[in-house]
């Protein structure tokens, strides 16, 4: 009489583990890439906050034009006016002004750039 076999034999128990190996090998690449994914969202909102905040210390630019940069953080950053001609702003002159923050990021050199118009200040007349 033939006994019923019970249990796993040894060699399904092996392929079993092999493909839960890899399973998990593959759900931790998965969770890695998405990790790795929101620290990059995070430092580009971060910068763009960053440009943002620049761009709202001033309601215009001087005459001059506004060139200025410096640093905060891990981020540096640069701001740069250039006055735009062919607008008609009723007599108002505007300028083109730029932020560009840039920061590194796992070894490579990222950056972003906010561009906008702003008018230029006008002269006090008594």
């Amino acid at each position: 009489m033939k006994r019923a076999q019970s249990g796993f034999s040894l060699l399904e128990l092996l392929v079993a583990f092999a493909i839960m190996a890899l399973s998990l090998g593959v759900l931790y690449q998965a969770s890695a890439s998405s990790v790795r994914n929101v620290g990059e969202i995070r430092d580009h909102a971060r910068a763009v906050l960053l440009a943002e905040s620049l761009l709202a210390t001033r309601d215009f630019v001087e005459p001059q034009g506004w060139n200025e940069s410096g640093q905060f953080q891990t981020y540096t950053w640069q701001v740069r006016s250039v006055p735009q001609g062919g607008i008609d702003g009723g007599g108002v002159v505007f300028h083109r002004v730029g932020v560009d923050v840039a920061w590194q990021e796992r070894g490579r050199a990222r950056s972003v750039e906010l561009v906008t118009l702003m008018p230029q200040a006008r002269p006090l007349t008594p």
